[in-house]
């Protein structure tokens, strides 16, 4: 019997935002597919070339082409795929997108097991104090996949071949290999999970996408410690625009205030105060 993945079952939430994109800058476009972000960075020396940044939630693969279509043309070429990590939110598409469209594929080597098809992640924890998509949790993949074909892994040096501006950081937390990218000219960040701008375990806030500046999913993360040491280190970095995972993008003041509060208060507007992660640690 043909073995599942995280981008076979499709998931009935869904935010206001779906289907909605927004200009983080001009080159970075980001799209909402369902409650996760997905971000198009374009190549200032051709037109037609782009990179994607994460890939959805399960089936949502026909979407992101379609605008990468209105974006870029018709005979758009993805460069590459740059994943935060393999969560089901975030690799969903993939796998039809490179059925259309074969490119490299980056992550982390602490997340390729999850990505060839090895190790499946951590199943969710209902358990873990949060709201109603927490209780929800176990209804959501997290199986492995299996890109093997076209996964590599970053280079050691924090470069992205076909992102020559751009900085990868290892931001561990949420997952063991999870990775947010940084360029020092504009001081643009994306995220991936390492930081929320919605309350990604409530369902009115992800349905409403009520903003506010959060760690990471509560249901799916297994190293609290160092999700608050990610959140410290991207502070650091003093970003002006953050594009994460779940939420609206931040810039400017609300940014700064709004992520120095979370770095300095991560423990108490972060961390839950019980669950099989928590416990464990």
């Amino acid at each position: 019997m043909e073995r599942s993945s995280s981008t076979d079952k499709l998931q009935p939430l869904s935010s206001v935002q779906s289907g909605e994109g927004i200009d983080v800058t001009p080159d970075i476009y980001g799209l909402t597919v369902q409650f996760a972000n997905v971000y198009m960075i374009s190549n200032p020396n051709n037109a037609k070339e782009w990179v994607l940044f994460d890939a959805g939630t399960p089936g949502s693969s026909e979407v992101i082409l379609a605008e990468a279509a209105e974006r870029f043309g018709e005979d758009h070429k993805l460069q590459a795929v740059v994943l935060s990590h393999g969560h089901f939110d975030h690799v969903g598409g993939l796998i039809g997108i490179l059925e259309k469209h074969p490119a490299p594929v980056y992550a982390h080597p602490e997340e390729l097991p999850h990505l060839t098809g090895k190790m499946d992640y951590p199943r969710p924890d209902p358990t873990v104090e949060g709201g109603l998509i927490a209780k929800m949790s176990p209804e959501f993949p997290t199986e492995a996949i299996d890109i093997s074909e076209h996964v590599k892994a970053l280079p050691e040096d924090g470069t992205i071949p076909e992102l020559p501006e751009w900085t990868w950081y290892h931001t561990p937390g949420h997952s063991f290999g999870h990775i947010s990218l940084f360029r020092e000219r504009d001081k643009a960040l994306i995220v991936g999970d390492a930081f929320l701008t919605v309350k990604q375990d409530s369902l009115p806030n992800v349905t409403m996408q009520e903003r506010g500046f959060w760690g990471p999913p509560v249901y799916l993360t297994p190293e609290w410690e160092a999700a608050k040491k990610s959140v410290q280190k991207l502070r650091e970095l003093e970003p002006e625009i953050a594009a994460p995972g779940h939420g609206l993008p931040a810039m400017g003041k609300e940014l700064k205030e709004g992520l120095a509060d979370l770095a300095e208060n991560f423990d108490e507007k972060a961390k839950p105060d019980y669950g099989r992660f928590v416990d464990n640690e």
